[in-house]
């Protein structure tokens, strides 16, 4: 067994481990099943990497996120670590070369989705492979306690028979009290076994502004605090249009939702990883994963649905550990939005019943037939057939999912496909350019079948082989589709809807407490949470989310509006206002010490660096490198 501070050092450059993380990894390397509770930015991920490069054998990362498994993928390869994923888009044949790699030892880490875990081709495979570790990421997904309960993750437990060895890691940013021994159940922990960092974050200050004007504040706090930043809102739609609107007022913005494609995706997220873009603005499809330590704002403007989403999102900022800030717009608007979303998200069960049968007319699927059977899905296109409400059809589907009598993808990359529309003797018959003769006899050579049946391509790949751009490729094969040669489907984002139990009789449809009215009751007491949350304006925001999370210890941060509110309030608002004034009277002559500041004014000591200390607080004023304070004109 390598030595784990030898493995960080060569790997990462790092001489010592952040608090907690040797002893999560001591304990995986015992043969433990651990469970370790750390906030986001508090080195999840290295804790299974390092176990896993400790000592023989492959780790299997289950995470729900392409984005986490890309980054992670690609870091690990920096290092000289032999990694890979499986996730959508890629090929079946893509996927049955890297899971036979990981059968003979070329990886070290394989990342893969929940719903990998359960298919034939991995259960078959994966009976081969030498594993070490199973980790699991996002871990209070496997509880329907949690926030996030996701069915699949229920095939994890299934898949330990298999390699009854490989001790299991649960790692998780938000987990409360109940969701934590769930979590320890549903994996089926040999004893409970858990490593819990503080959710405190002496940098992080968290911010409630309550405004009816949200665009001008977020534009004000973009304006006084320069660096990184994350704006989380509810819409797609939306994204776009905050974005439009800050690149016209002066600051690089760009959208990012599930809905892009993977290219588009990547490219934003690279822009702002490298400082291209300061700011994105996106829904909550953007973030996990993602290793930015800089970012100093995360500002919602739109209230999350519960405080767990809340804080997992918040805590994107100042990973870096230094000053940050996690600011709450809101509104008493915001309150009756988030109410009426309870309405949204659980619609009545005999609407519920309703659009299932509507998803067995619509498929022509039979009554007792259909298991496994998978369909491209166009809500869209079904919500117009059968005069369904979006929301009420999509959700409805989720609560299907959560009864297992359906279950829906998000939108994927489904794989470009192409067959030929004409036999060989007719092809070569036919008088093509130079580019398309290239092109065919490279489809030919690379795809087998291609004039019996429409086979999935890849034109990044064709791209390499005739050392083109991927967008030549993808006019040449326009043209030849126009040219009546071939059929070309462009790859595209969409959901699949499956199957996953045979088509019931309305009547035997059953959504039993535990699926829908228990959930919903979860579901209203997270909405409260986090509306009192924002509604507060007498409790230290730190500790109420520290509550949340079971811990009980702790004192005021003293940096949250609430604590700065409280400083503020001993001195009177008349008093101040008038210190305030004398301040900045001075000030726009020219600068001077706090000492100098004291001097100048006919006020006690104490009340004026109350003063001083709130107004640097909220950045009204500054200091210079000669300790000097300004006026910050920003502002």
């Amino acid at each position: 067994m390598r030595n784990i501070h030898e493995i960080l050092k060569t790997h990462w450059g790092y001489d010592s481990f952040r608090p907690l993380q040797e002893d999560i990894i001591r304990s995986v390397l015992a043969g433990n099943d651990t469970l370790g509770l750390m906030p986001t930015g508090g080195g999840k991920s290295l804790t299974f990497q390092v176990s896993a490069l400790a000592q023989e054998g492959m780790c299997i990362v289950v995470t729900p996120l392409i984005a986490l498994m890309k980054d992670q993928v690609e870091n690990l390869r920096k290092r000289n670590v032999a990694a890979a994923a499986i996730y959508s888009g890629l090929t079946q044949k893509e996927i049955l070369q890297t899971l036979e790699n990981a059968v003979h030892g070329a990886y070290k880490f394989l990342y893969v989705s929940p719903e990998r875990l359960g298919t034939a081709i991995f259960i078959t495979k994966m009976k081969q492979m030498h594993v070490s570790l199973i980790a699991v990421d996002e871990s209070h997904c496997i509880s329907q306690w949690g926030y996030d309960f996701r069915p699949a993750y229920l095939k994890i437990a299934e898949i330990r028979e298999y390699q009854p060895k490989a001790p299991v890691l649960a790692l998780t940013a938000t987990a409360t009290l109940e969701v934590v021994d769930d979590i320890q159940e549903k994996l089926l922990f040999k004893q409970k076994n858990v490593f819990r960092m503080s959710f405190h974050r002496s940098n992080l200050a968290y911010v409630v502004r309550n405004t009816e004007n949200k665009n001008e504040q977020l534009l004000k706090i973009l304006n006084a605090v320069p660096g990184s930043s994350v704006v989380y809102v509810r819409s797609r739609k939306k994204t776009k249009e905050i974005a439009d609107w800050l690149h016209k007022e002066g600051i690089t913005a760009e959208h990012y939702h599930a809905g892009l494609n993977n290219e588009t995706k990547d490219a934003r997220q690279k822009r702002w990883k490298e400082d291209d873009t300061r700011v994105i603005v996106a829904t909550n499809a953007f973030g996990m994963g993602i290793d930015k330590p800089d970012v100093r704002t995360v500002i919602h403007l739109d209230l999350p649905d519960s405080v767990e989403a809340y804080f997992q999102e918040a805590g994107r900022a100042g990973r870096d550990e230094k000053k940050a800030y996690a600011v709450l717009l809101f509104n008493n608007s915001d309150t009756a939005k988030l109410k009426k979303r309870i309405a949204d998200t659980f619609p009545p069960k005999e609407k519920v019943k309703e659009v299932y049968d509507a998803v067995g007319n619509y498929y022509q699927v039979g009554v007792g037939s259909g298991l496994d059977n998978t369909f491209v899905f166009d809500l869209g296109d079904f919500c117009k057939k059968f005069h369904l409400p979006l929301l009420v059809a999509y959700n409805s589907i989720k609560i299907l999912q959560q009864a297992d009598y359906l279950y829906l993808t998000d939108e994927q990359d489904s794989s470009s496909t192409l067959i030929f529309t004409c036999n060989k003797d007719e092809l070569y018959k036919q008088k093509h350019t130079e580019d398309q003769e290239r092109l065919i006899h490279v489809l030919l050579r690379s795809y087998t079948g291609l004039f019996t049946k429409a086979s999935a391509i890849n034109e990044e790949t064709i791209a390499s082989r005739l050392n083109w751009h991927r967008d030549k490729v993808y006019n040449q094969l326009i043209k030849l589709s126009k040219e009546k040669i071939i059929n070309y489907i462009p790859r595209k984002k969409t959901p699949f809807l499956t199957f996953t139990h045979e088509r019931e009789p309305i009547n035997r449809v059953e959504l039993g407490k535990e699926t829908y009215d228990d959930r919903k009751k979860r579901y209203i007491t997270r909405i409260k949470s986090i509306i009192n949350y924002a509604s507060e304006e007498n409790v230290c925001r730190s500790i109420m989310l520290l509550h949340y999370f079971g811990e009980r210890d702790g004192n005021p941060c003293g940096v949250c509006d609430v604590c700065l509110k409280k400083k503020r309030k001993k001195l009177s608002a008349e008093e101040f206002e008038k210190i305030k004034a004398e301040i900045i009277k001075i000030l726009q002559i020219k600068e001077c010490t706090v000492s100098e500041l004291i001097d100048a004014l006919q006020f006690k000591e104490k009340k004026v660096l109350e003063a001083i200390r709130f107004l640097l607080d909220n950045r009204k004023l500054k200091q210079s490198k000669k300790m000097k304070l300004q006026l910050n004109k920003k502002i």
